[in-house]
């Protein structure tokens, strides 16, 4: 785990001390990640001899940019979206358009609603991507870093984020 990452998910955690408010997030994060990916998921795109979609090319970016931060928890994180991408490519074998883009528009107003109650009622503060724009892309890793320390591993994580997490509103 780099100093750079140990400093950013640090500073994540204090956005994120109640626990209703990182259990939204684990929705929220979701329904955002399928939103993006569903409607590039209709656009067929053959890569390196392989047939696949634009939303497969375009979350290499960011998967590089995880595994860079952490390799085990961006190994974890690519699971996931392989996960979410054949999800999207299931959905969008099965609706038309009108049925995707409406989708798409209902995960965008429930993932934002979750981020932003979730900050709102239960954390009493803004998001941390106000503050701090990388931390959009720090969500997967806290997500997934949060289940690997409930799993029982990265005890090097639960130090970082159990530390941080110990405010008023840490009870459950």
């Amino acid at each position: 785990m780099s100093s750079f990452f140990q400093r950013q998910l640090a500073d994540y955690v204090q956005y994120h001390r109640a626990p209703w408010n990182c259990a939204m997030h684990v929705f929220g994060i979701v329904f955002l990640f399928l939103a993006a990916v569903l409607p590039l998921s209709r656009w067929p795109i053959a890569a390196f001899g392989i047939q696949t979609s634009v939303a497969a090319i375009a979350t290499i970016p960011v998967l590089i940019y995880w595994f860079l931060l952490d390799f085990a928890l961006g190994a974890a994180i690519l699971g996931a979206a392989i996960v979410l991408l054949s999800a999207a490519a299931i959905i969008v074998a099965q609706a038309n358009t009108v049925g995707m883009w409406s989708l798409t528009a209902v995960l965008i107003v429930i993932g934002s609603a979750s981020q932003v109650i979730g900050h709102q009622v239960f954390e009493r503060r803004r998001p941390a991507l106000v503050d701090n724009p990388i931390h959009l892309l720090l969500g997967p890793m806290f997500v997934m870093a949060k289940l690997f320390i409930v799993l029982g591993f990265r005890r090097d994580l639960a130090i970082i984020i159990d530390e941080r997490q110990q405010g008023p509103l840490s009870s459950s």
